[in-house]
């Protein structure tokens, strides 16, 4: 896990959405547009919902999805405190998996947040 590079991990699961939405051209289109509504501004803003989509994505141990939130939270100029404190609501949620994937959502963060300078 720890050697993962996020970076290739959205690299790699980029073109492997892009197949299955032509494989699935109606559900990848809803779920394209759900999205894109779930994640403009409303009572809560965009870097709000990507904290909560990463506590999630940590959650539920998920890789593309750790690689792909913790991109968007860089590029919404999340803070590594932010990150941070998500990340301890997080492991009080899911326990020791949570931890492991904790580390991996910081290391994910890192390098993105590196990107941005």
């Amino acid at each position: 896990m720890s050697s993962t590079q996020y970076q290739n991990v959205v690299k790699q699961i980029a073109p492997r959405m892009k197949s299955l939405h032509g494989a699935l051209p109606n559900v990848m289109n809803g779920f394209h547009e759900m999205g894109k509504a779930v994640m403009t501004d409303g009572a809560l803003d965009a870097k709000t919902k990507e904290l909560i989509a990463l506590a999630i994505g940590v959650a539920a141990r998920c890789e593309g999805c750790v690689g792909f939130h913790s991109q968007a939270l860089a590029r919404l100029g999340a803070t590594h405190a932010e990150v941070e404190e998500m990340l301890g609501v997080a492991i009080y949620m899911g326990g020791g998996p949570s931890v492991m994937w904790a580390t991996e959502a910081m290391t994910a963060f890192n390098e993105f947040a590196g990107q941005r300078n």
